[in-house]
């Protein structure tokens, strides 16, 4: 486990700015990660190097030459960073805009009369996108309920609705307000043994951070990621794409390339700044492992991350040296049960007698950052079947620490009336 190497947290920790003061608060704890997750230094050299290029690709000059080679490469390392064999990745405006955009592509070449099937536990990325283009498609939209007490929706949940003329899917991997992980593979066998030739799209934002993406052993059509949730910044997204969803008719310039999905000219510093993230993640594996394998690396670091981040959350929840855990508070109520092995480096709860704003503030003033969800069009498909207005999100990254959760459990141990 990451801990238990000597000095590795705190190599960790070295490779990423901001990672215990906000340049406009001052010292902090970072317990915001599922907003947008700290940033690479490496990250940040790249793009002010690739900021200041003046050149574009696809010019005869050695400058667009070099800055091709450089896209092509990142492509080639989300291809092992993600482990896809086939397809393409490319960039779009951000994680959501991908989303509808291939969300939109499946429902409008999907066969008239069919239907969209989805659940209720997906942000709306996914949701919003795939019940609109099902009403303008003349598609059926089905809602695949989650369960409320897990903050989960299973492969079983989604066989019980499933029919031969689903045509579209999607597929949350990861709850950004519960914090729980669902079983993408096992969802997608259900839909296509019934289903075989339906397009399913996961909408992997929220998971991307915690490693352990396989898009090969999914089986899935369209994944999207937001790379300021995983180590990288904003103003971008990056989806994958298998190669017949590529094919399908699209949005694209007149006489374009056919398989082509981006529009105008990109930011090759974008690219770029996913070969740092991948690099990142290879580098840890080789911490955490003996593997040689790059993709195998990759995989450890994956695997080390989830296991440190459930000991954080363990911590977090079952106490830490002599201070209680959130479980032990009777002022505190834990959304999706404390119990949960679905859980992915995140603790939302609820304060008895509080407003999670009011919380989140008086969090804020002893230096801890969390955040507030509300009921509201982001959050109120979890939150309302609870009865609730809102909660607070605690959100990790591997590079937090047991002693920023236990000052976390003692700011919240006096938190009540």
């Amino acid at each position: 486990m990451l801990h238990q190497t000597p000095g590795l947290i705190e190599e960790i920790r070295s490779r990423f700015a901001h990672v215990d003061a906000c340049p406009f608060q001052g010292p902090r704890i970072f317990f915001e990660n599922a907003g947008g997750a700290l940033t690479l230094n490496t990250v940040i050299d790249t793009s002010a190097k690739f900021a200041a290029i003046p050149d574009n690709q696809g010019r005869d000059n050695v400058a667009s030459h070099a800055l091709v080679d450089i896209i092509n490469r990142a492509k080639a390392d989300l291809s092992v960073f993600m482990n896809a064999s086939e397809g393409q990745f490319f960039v779009g405006e951000s994680g959501t805009e991908l989303l509808f955009r291939m969300i939109r592509t499946a429902c409008v070449n999907a066969p008239k009369g069919g239907k969209v099937i989805g659940s209720s536990i997906e942000h709306p990325a996914s949701r919003s996108a795939a019940r609109r283009w099902a009403e303008i498609a003349s598609l059926d939209y089905v809602n695949v309920p989650h369960d409320d007490a897990t903050g989960l929706v299973t492969a079983e949940d989604y066989a019980a609705l499933m029919t031969p003329d689903v045509a579209v899917a999607t597929i949350l991997h990861a709850s950004p307000v519960t914090g729980m992980g669902m079983d993408v593979a096992a969802i997608a066998r259900v839909i296509r043994a019934v289903a075989p030739d339906c397009f399913i799209i996961v909408d992997g934002i929220q998971h991307a951070a915690h490693g352990q993406m396989d898009i090969d052993s999914y089986d899935v059509d369209g994944y999207a990621i937001s790379p300021y949730k995983v180590f990288s910044r904003h103003g971008y997204g990056i989806a994958w794409i298998s190669n017949r969803l590529t094919a399908l008719p699209h949005d694209q310039l007149i006489d374009a390339p056919a398989n082509g999905w981006e529009f105008g000219t990109r930011d090759t510093g974008s690219y770029a700044a996913m070969t740092d993230v991948v690099g990142y993640f290879d580098w840890l594996g080789g911490q955490v492992s003996e593997e040689t394998d790059r993709r195998d690396r990759i995989r450890a670091a994956g695997h080390a991350i989830h296991a440190y981040e459930t000991h954080l959350t363990n911590a977090m929840i079952k106490g830490t040296g002599n201070l209680p855990g959130l479980s032990d508070m009777d002022h505190i109520t834990i959304l999706a049960g404390a119990d949960n092995p679905a859980r992915e480096g995140l603790v939302s709860i609820t304060v008895e007698g509080f407003p999670s704003a009011d919380v989140v503030t008086r969090l804020n003033q002893q230096g801890i950052r969390t955040h507030t969800r509300k009921a509201d069009h982001y959050s109120g498909n979890v939150l309302i079947p609870l009865g609730l207005n809102d909660c607070i999100r605690i959100s990790l990254c591997h590079y937090n620490t047991e002693h920023e959760v236990a000052q976390l459990l003692a700011a919240l141990k006096d938190m009540k009336l």
